[in-house]
């Protein structure tokens, strides 16, 4: 069973899911924010998803963003569409920062960087790996 993690934004949605030994976080996909639903359940006739991951987006202070409405909004719309899987959300504060920051450091072409759906698909790999590793933590 596989985890899938969220980077949720309103124009674009970064995705990202592990293998389904839930060992590493692999980005999959960015797509736009009205086809997500449809896309999770295209997905889950092929895969089987154990736990979706939402971050959650948070000022430096740790109060919620503006965008947090939207990502909440989203997140009754996962419950309400795939009711048998758990929606967890984790703190993504820094997350898009360290997607553009991996980005830079991987030698791709500065076009390529400015591709903000890659950045969106790097974010949610982060988010993931954040909750793995969270997970394993306390496990």
């Amino acid at each position: 069973m596989r985890i899938m993690a969220f980077d949720y934004g309103t124009k674009r949605v970064g995705i990202a899911v592990t293998d389904p030994l839930q060992l590493i976080a692999t980005a999959l996909d960015t797509v736009h924010a009205k086809d997500v639903l449809e896309y999770v359940k295209a997905y889950l006739e092929k895969e089987t998803v154990s736990t979706f991951v939402v971050g959650e987006p948070r000022q430096l202070d740790g109060t919620e963003s503006e965008s947090a409405q939207h990502v909440r909004g989203f997140i009754r719309a996962l419950r309400r569409t795939f009711p048998a899987v758990p929606v967890d959300t984790i703190d993504e504060r820094f997350t898009s920062k360290m997607a553009s920051t991996s980005i830079a450091q991987s030698g791709i072409t500065k076009k390529k960087r400015q591709d903000k759906s890659l950045i969106d698909r790097v974010s949610a790999v982060l988010i993931l790996q954040s909750y793995l590793e969270r997970r394993d933590f306390q496990g």
